[in-house]
């Protein structure tokens, strides 16, 4: 399921939804434009599930039309580290993973509210880190974990379980992840949805309205 909050729908020539005939507009899309991929051949995109404590990573890269597993981890950084070292660490780490796998977008999971302003506080700075080490000119996209949740499990209030169970077969990944690695690919499935149903939206004359920038 691709991410429903990424893209403004098509006009359509009737209003009702009832009127409404996907394969007869599938078929237009297809005669206007029959040689546009849903997805770019070879593109390779980064997730990061940011924390102060624990920055999980996923690496997936478009091949025939599917998100293949590149790679996934967690940098985590020694917990008695002050504020200051651990942020560094995370922006040195970051930046050499970046530099291993060289994706071409990077996509990172927005930053939610929380009652505790200080972790808030510590989650938005380590944020910040892992966004100092985005090479610049690199796009960078950022979902809400409440869409991230809603384009893998079809619901924005899905628990870990299952969206780690989701991205372990949408991956064909055996055994266990790593909770914060499980919620970094599954960033990086959200937004390689997101770009199928962009490019499929295209196709039908709908703009994005995404929430891309770049460094």
């Amino acid at each position: 399921m691709a991410c429903a909050t990424c893209i403004r729908m098509a006009r359509y020539p009737s209003r009702s939804w009832r009127a409404f005939d996907p394969q007869r507009t599938a078929a237009g899309a297809a005669a206007a434009a029959p040689s546009a991929p849903l997805v770019l051949e070879g593109l390779r995109v980064l997730g990061l599930d940011p924390g102060s404590r624990t920055t999980g990573f996923g690496v997936l890269e478009s091949r025939s039309g599917q998100w293949l597993h590149i790679a996934h981890g967690c940098i985590v950084v020694p917990p008695a580290a002050t504020l200051a070292v651990r942020l560094r660490l995370i922006f040195e780490r970051l930046s050499e993973l970046v530099a291993l796998h060289r994706p071409a977008e990077v996509a990172i999971e927005r930053v939610f509210v929380n009652r505790n302003v200080d972790s808030a506080l510590k989650l938005g700075q380590a944020r910040g880190a892992a966004l100092c080490a985005v090479p610049h000119g690199l796009a960078v996209f950022e979902y809400a974990p409440r869409a991230i949740k809603l384009a893998l499990v079809g619901s924005g209030a899905a628990e870990k379980r299952q969206v780690a169970h989701m991205v372990r077969a949408l991956l064909a990944l055996e055994g266990q992840l790593a909770a914060d690695a499980a919620d970094a690919l599954a960033v990086a499935l959200c937004h390689g949805h997101s770009r199928q149903l962009a490019r499929l939206a295209a196709a039908h004359g709908a703009a994005p309205i995404g929430s891309g920038f770049h460094r």
